[in-house]
């Protein structure tokens, strides 16, 4: 109001609803779709008005935000000290060197049962002879018959077929929250703020899950780029190979909470 700004303008500027700017100005907290959103919108929105964003967010952080609504920090694990190796007087190995008494016994022991199976294998050769030619003429018949259903495109791989697998990847153009899941509900990108040139590596999966805080982001979905279309709420979106990407509706956006 003392910038005499309409708010219709900053709706159009910061591409954020103007009941959320309104609840923004009033704090009514419980109007905006939730924590996250409100850090992002209060970001946003005093970067329009050339305001100190940090500032803002820090206040609400202190004043309104539950702590169980704040974002939990990555465990580290206490690196372990190494073992010094314990040794007899001034430092020196307390086994000696060489191999034990018990590791030659073992190692003889297997030697003379080798002896023993290879006699055992040159008796009852001339038995197993025409059982191995025959085992042979089996495995050269198999070979030739994959050979020829590979000649005709009929091979069948075990593996799972990468055609089903869609890469993405995100350019973000301004500041913009992102929520990625992969299969099985991985978290790609956990609920964080990209700045304007901060490229995300390609990721691969079979479905992505993706929310974002507003449509200043280009999708390269299968190395095509993609645009998302203006809004002034969260955007959603469901992507795999078979159907593309979908759009989802509120109560269905993903969350790294």
């Amino acid at each position: 109001m003392r910038a005499r700004i309409d708010v219709s303008e900053i709706e159009a500027k910061t591409k954020i609803r103007a009941k959320y700017l309104r609840a923004l100005e009033n704090e009514e907290w419980s109007l905006l779709p939730g924590p996250t959103f409100v850090k992002s919108f209060l970001r946003t929105y005093a970067q329009a008005l050339g305001l100190d964003g940090k500032a803002l967010v820090e206040e609400y952080r202190l004043h309104h935000e539950r702590p169980s609504e704040s974002p939990l920090e990555p465990i580290v694990p206490t690196p372990q000290r190494k073992r010094r190796p314990q040794g007899g007087m001034r430092g020196r190995p307390s086994s000696a060197e060489g191999p034990s008494r018990a590791y030659v016994i073992a190692v003889s022991t297997i030697g003379l049962l080798i002896v023993v199976l290879v006699v055992l294998l040159i008796a009852g050769g001339g038995g197993s002879k025409n059982h191995n030619t025959a085992n042979t003429h089996t495995a050269t018949t198999h070979t030739h018959t994959a050979v020829g259903h590979s000649k005709h495109g009929l091979t069948h791989s075990s593996s799972p077929s990468s055609s089903q697998l869609v890469t993405l990847s995100l350019r973000p153009t301004a500041l913009v929250y992102v929520c990625l899941l992969g299969d099985g509900g991985r978290k790609l990108i956990p609920g964080i703020e990209l700045q304007p040139g901060e490229n995300t590596p390609t990721f691969h999966a079979k479905r992505f899950e993706l929310t974002l805080g507003n449509s200043s982001v280009t999708m390269i979905v299968d190395g095509i780029p993609r645009t998302v279309a203006p809004s002034s709420e969260a955007i959603g979106y469901s992507i795999t190979k078979a159907f593309g990407r979908k759009s989802l509706v509120h109560g269905q956006l993903p969350t790294c909470t």
